[in-house]
């Protein structure tokens, strides 16, 4: 890799992050307080497993959105590709503000069904593109797709 593929690689893990940061800071101050007062299914994992988990997936999808970038965006598909992630992006931060900031667990509920197809269309899409990027976004859609189940059964517990 040369500099310039370095610049992208770090960007693209930069931009990932700060939507990851837009989420968290809707999470961070409900996390302690309201999230405490639901009651949570038995598979609900410990608070501190999801800054870890993210972190890591965020990174992946950094990854992911160079190996599709690197291919150039004046490509057509490359291109459609790279803005259908970074509108994913706004889905991604928009759950946590829905669900942490607005206290609203259909309302999370329903993000996360569009972050699920927004997900599954990028797996599609960047598989056209390197199919190394697509594999990047598996993680991604397992964690997300456990998410829904977590989120679903916090909802229906706590209608």
């Amino acid at each position: 890799m040369n500099r310039r593929s370095w610049g992208q690689l770090l960007t693209a893990i930069i931009i990932v992050q700060v939507a990851g940061l837009i989420g968290s800071v809707a999470t961070f101050t409900s996390i302690t307080t309201w999230y405490n007062t639901l009651v949570k299914p038995s598979f609900n994992p410990p608070n501190w497993i999801f800054g870890p988990v993210w972190t890591t997936l965020y990174i992946l999808m950094g990854i992911a959105l160079f190996l599709v970038w690197r291919n150039g965006l004046k490509k057509k598909r490359v291109k459609f590709a790279f803005w259908v992630f970074i509108v994913h992006l706004f889905v991604n931060a928009g759950w946590s503000i829905v669900f942490f900031g607005l206290h609203s667990l259909f309302g999370g509920f329903v993000m996360i069904i569009i972050l699920v197809l927004f997900i599954v269309a990028l797996i599609w899409k960047f598989y056209e593109i390197d199919k190394r990027a697509a594999y990047l976004l598996i993680p991604y859609i397992v964690w997300v797709s456990f998410a829904g189940i977590l989120n679903t059964a916090v909802w229906l517990l706590n209608r």
